[in-house]
């Protein structure tokens, strides 16, 4: 078949109200897992009785497991076995849809990378979805044999409505009102999530990363777009049509780039993947505007790469600053190439934002998922779905199962 230690006593907790008990206790498990079912009941505050019947239901559903006793002299009584995420059965698929590449990949249900490909983006918007059409069922058949495909997650940056399923404008891509969740759901079979890759960024730091004991969050996506999205009371906001974030266009004093929007001057614009690569090779670093041999050289220590970057974040600083300040987050968390490539860039960063911003420095912090960021944003409305209602699985799973055999 082609086939999902005691909780910290701060932050952020699983509440019994968001997603039914059974989200709640998958939660608990996520998060200060494994636990034993004693422990999952004083963290969502569910009765015995309840922490039982859904702990059974998710271990039918292939989403919890009980795990061995552990070691150690026995003691008196019933033994309390400890229960964790179950990582056999199923994966989260997902496609990251950037202005070079495509990005295929597949997520465990504790977040980790289980594979991933990619292929060059070419062609409008209609050639974009038909690659993906005709290589999901390669990709899946290589990949996920043995496993249950949860879903399928569809991220790219810009302007997405993710109720509608629709990419409403990306400017570096030149799309406008592309219904990506009616193309990929009838091709696919598969429940199709669709959003912008900073919300789902935000999504997997709530779950995975850097917002797990946090209710309160910012992510801030810097690459060939520029945006932002906020979390608060441990649920991303969308705004109306899912507009929320939209920094992109925020003046840079003195820049004279040009914008897809029209305009000169813009965030995104100024540091754009594209336009470091074009100064990289204006410098002589690479022999032609290639981002990826760029980021390269950073990670390598290449002094002359490293300070592109740090122009870079220069100029993110001042946002980075203005988020802070105007929402107040628990973790702000910035996603962007070369600090995952170069930590030296890292307390830079905090140092740039320290000068617009009175907040405290180790309030901002670098993504969690490193260079797997895209693979991992691509898969995390999949995985935030079944965490908050996992029992729709019950509902779905023959026919999930079954897609893109």
């Amino acid at each position: 078949m082609l086939s999902l230690v005691a909780p910290p006593t701060h932050g952020r907790t699983a509440s019994p109200t968001e997603g039914g008990g059974a989200g709640a206790v998958l939660r608990a498990v996520l998060t200060g897992g494994p636990l034993t079912r004693s422990a999952v009941g004083r963290a969502t505050g569910l009765s015995p009785a309840a922490v039982s019947r859904h702990t059974a239901d998710l271990t039918g559903l292939g989403l919890l497991r009980v795990l061995p006793p552990p070691d150690g002299p026995p003691r008196a009584g019933r033994p309390q076995l400890p229960l964790d995420i179950d990582t056999r059965h199923h994966l989260a698929c997902g496609v990251h849809i950037g202005v070079p590449w495509i990005t295929f990949a597949l997520l465990d249900l504790r977040g980790r990378v289980v594979a991933h490909e990619r292929l060059p983006r070419r062609g409008d918007a209609a050639a974009v979805l038909g690659t993906i059409r005709a290589y999901l069922p390669g990709f899946l058949g290589r990949r996920a044999t043995g496993h249950s495909v949860l879903g399928l997650g569809v991220v790219t940056g810009g302007w997405v409505d993710s109720g509608a399923g629709r990419v409403v404008a990306h400017g570096p891509l030149g799309w406008h009102d592309v219904p990506v969740r009616d193309v990929l759901a009838d091709a696919t079979r598969l429940p199709v999530h669709v959003d912008s890759h900073a919300r789902a960024l935000a999504q997997a730091e709530l779950l995975f990363g850097a917002g797990s004991t946090a209710t309160e969050l910012v992510q801030l996506f810097v690459g060939n777009v520029v945006d932002a999205a906020i979390a608060t009371g441990g649920s991303v906001l969308r705004g109306r049509r899912s507009r929320a974030g939209d920094i992109g266009h925020l003046a840079v004093p003195g820049s004279t780039e040009p914008c897809s929007c029209g305009r000169t001057g813009c965030l995104q614009a100024a540091v754009a993947d594209r336009t470091l690569a074009r100064r990289a090779h204006a410098l002589g670093l690479v022999p032609e505007p290639d981002f990826g041999l760029l980021l390269d050289l950073a990670g390598a220590g290449n002094r002359a790469a490293i300070r592109l970057f740090e122009e870079r974040l220069r100029l993110v600083a001042p946002a980075a600053g203005l988020l802070l300040d105007v929402l107040n987050p628990e973790v702000l968390v910035v996603s962007e190439a070369g600090l995952s490539v170069a930590p030296c860039l890292r307390p830079y960063l905090a140092e740039q934002v320290r000068l617009h911003s009175n907040a405290a420095p180790e309030l901002v912090t670098a993504t969690a998922f490193g260079v797997d960021v895209l693979a991992v944003a691509a898969c995390a409305g999949v995985l935030d779905s079944v965490y908050q209602r996992p029992m729709e699985l019950r509902t779905a799973g023959s026919s999930t199962a079954r897609a893109m055999r």
